[in-house]
């Protein structure tokens, strides 16, 4: 008896070590998601940049492992689901497959590395359309305004 409960005990600490299986809270001005990906280390953070249409990830603790990570369609997506991974700067090859409006990227992770970025053709946008339609109503309207006070003072 005492020799199970040791081999399930190490057994669970070695899997609590491991981050397969983790989900990432992101919280963006449009919506929260929920990012699943599997990793032999930790991911310190997650976030979209807009400007680069990229997904970064920031790790530590790596150990040589393959990376696997879950993406909405509305996060982020690619035309014909190709993106572009990099890995510490440098482009890898990665395998990519799709389930219900989810990219399913796949690629390798060496050793010590910190920053994963994943580009593709479209980001969720910072500002959701109904706010940019908000901001433009409101400009209109305060133009409209001002011409209209112009015109009564003269």
């Amino acid at each position: 008896m005492k020799k199970e409960f040791f081999i399930f005990a190490l057994v669970m600490i070695f899997s609590s070590n491991l981050a397969y299986g983790s989900t990432y809270s992101l919280e963006t001005s449009d919506m929260p998601f929920e990012i699943s990906y599997e990793l032999n280390g930790d991911v310190i953070a997650m976030a979209v940049d807009e400007n680069t249409t990229s997904f970064l990830i920031g790790i530590t603790n790596v150990e040589d492992s393959n990376f696997e990570i879950s993406l909405p369609a509305e996060l982020i997506s690619a035309e014909n689901n190709e993106f572009v991974v990099l890995v510490d700067w440098v482009e890898v090859d990665y395998d990519v497959s799709t389930q219900n409006e989810v990219s399913i990227l796949q690629f390798f992770v060496p050793v010590d590395s910190q920053e994963l970025e994943i580009i593709g053709t479209q980001v969720i946008p910072e500002f959701p359309l109904g706010v940019l339609m908000v901001f433009t109503t409101m400009i209109v309207i305060v133009t409209l305004v001002t011409k209209i006070d112009k015109f009564r003072i003269r």
